[in-house]
């Protein structure tokens, strides 16, 4: 299998497979010895389970042969995020006291994976639990920007991002719990997904009721994430947001058909007082004007009252502090420096302040519905720079267009905290290359529950540019 074969879409590899031009076999071993040439250089992997994904594509290819129906993703390789449980596959969730984890159970996810016929090549990175921007841990160290090996992968979701965009698995399983899905994405120009709360069971959160939390796709195409939501999305007893939804067609819904005619859109660059990159704002205001293009009616909507990160630390850090607060006292001394201060900032929230921020995170969401009862879309960039340098601390500055400032989180990824708490679907899709040649990104939000729709936004825009066929220039 060459490398060129290695960028090819999941839905392409899937027409291939179905028509014998290509067999799982062949597939499944190109990638994992481009994932094993790669790994050094780039360090998104923890475990690579080239032995079980060989053993599997036979089996793929030996169902193929016989002639059968095949399931939706038969024979397509996938990765799993390290946050993320995996039968028989271990599972660190980044930290060295569970360097040895091997769960004996597949999350919802996973096993609607292997049920289409998926094959699971590794575990990619993620920091410690998730909890941070940006992908190293005491355990694996630092993953790699794809595109340029000074520069972050972002995070939390890292491993599975440049994993995707790096020409390995065309589909990876990730998280996001307050944009480490699309931050990622954006740093790495693939696309990412947030879908509606709930649409995709999560049944490993602890606090199912308050869960801000997403299972989620990664993928190269719009059409790739429609794959995976097809499989994955679904009721299960697990996860109470999910009872009661409706299986959607993803695949055939969320197609580039027609056009955005009668489709209204309210965009905004920042909120209130928060700084964009030149480069950034200029890809912005191009990206609006191809969804222009494409017939959509575009509009400006308020920068003010979107400034939720002191809503989001006390109710996410408390959420921590709870999980870990055990875990931190008996193996502080492995935990990184950066987690244990995100703890720490736990202890100044008391029971009400939490409780107010529930109730401010209610007003968020009766906020952006009250928006989406005006317009179908809301627009804004995924994040305000391009990836940031590779030794980024969480707790240092950073320095946009020369000016500095000192919050990360505020700074960096203002617009993709709200959308996890108030559950709406949000997307991360490629859009332009910055000055650094790095790539930049649009984010676009849908309606409550409307994420077949908004994918087929997001597909119609995707194919207004030629971007596609620009991927990272390897040279292992």
């Amino acid at each position: 299998m060459t490398d060129e074969l290695c960028f090819l879409p999941a839905s392409e590899l899937r027409a291939r497979i179905a028509r014998k031009e290509v067999s799982p076999v062949e597939v499944t071993r190109g990638i994992l010895a481009r994932a094993e040439r790669l790994q050094s250089e780039l360090n998104c992997f923890i475990t690579l389970c080239a032995d079980e994904a060989m053993a599997e594509a036979r089996k793929a290819e030996s169902e193929v042969m016989a002639g059968g129906p095949l399931p939706l993703l038969h024979g397509i390789p996938y990765t799993v995020k390290d946050l993320v449980n995996t039968r028989g596959v271990r599972t660190t969730f980044g930290a060295v006291p569970y360097r040895d984890n091997v769960p004996d159970y597949d999350a919802v996810a996973v096993a609607r994976m292997r049920a289409a016929g998926a094959i699971l090549i590794g575990k990619t990175t993620t920091p410690e639990f998730g909890t941070k921007c940006l992908t190293d841990s005491p355990l694996f160290g630092r993953t790699r920007n794809a595109w340029n090996a000074t520069r972050s992968s972002g995070g939390s979701s890292g491993g599975a991002a440049v994993a995707v965009a790096s020409g390995i698995a065309p589909l990876a399983i990730a998280t996001d719990g307050g944009g480490s899905t699309r931050i990622p994405a954006a740093c790495n120009g693939v696309v990412g997904l947030k879908q509606s709360n709930g649409v995709i069971p999560h049944s490993q959160v602890q606090d199912a009721f308050g869960n801000q939390t997403y299972v989620t796709p990664m993928t190269r195409t719009v059409a790739d994430t429609a794959l995976m939501m097809q499989v994955m999305s679904g009721e299960d007893a697990s996860d109470p947001w999910s009872i009661g939804f409706p299986p959607g067609n993803f695949v055939e819904g969320s197609s580039a058909n027609g056009d955005l005619r009668g489709c209204r859109i309210a965009f905004c660059l920042a909120p209130l007082g928060r700084p964009v990159a030149a480069d950034v704002a200029a890809a912005f205001k191009v990206a609006l004007a191809r969804l222009e293009a494409l017939g959509a009616e575009i509009e400006e909507m308020s920068a003010d009252g979107f400034e939720i990160e002191p809503i989001w630390r006390a109710i996410n850090h408390t959420a921590w502090r709870a999980r870990f607060e055990k875990l931190a006292a008996d193996h502080g001394d492995v935990l990184s420096e950066t987690f244990m201060k995100q703890l720490a900032l736990a202890m100044k929230v008391s029971g009400v302040d939490y409780q107010r921020a529930m109730f401010d995170r209610t007003a968020l969401f009766r906020r952006i519905q009250s928006l989406l009862q005006k317009v179908d879309i809301l627009a804004m960039p995924t994040i305000t720079r391009t990836a940031l340098p590779i030794d980024q601390d969480l707790f240092g500055t950073i320095e946009i267009d020369g000016r500095v400032f000192s919050d990360v989180r505020p700074s960096w990824f203002p617009w993709t905290m709200p959308f996890n708490m108030t559950g709406h679907p949000a997307i991360s899709l490629p859009c332009g290359f910055g000055a650094d040649g790095l790539p930049i990104a649009i984010q676009l939000v849908g309606k409550f529950r409307g994420d077949v729709e908004l994918l087929r936004v997001s597909a119609l825009f995707e194919a207004s540019q030629d971007l596609l066929g620009r991927w990272p220039s390897l040279a292992v």
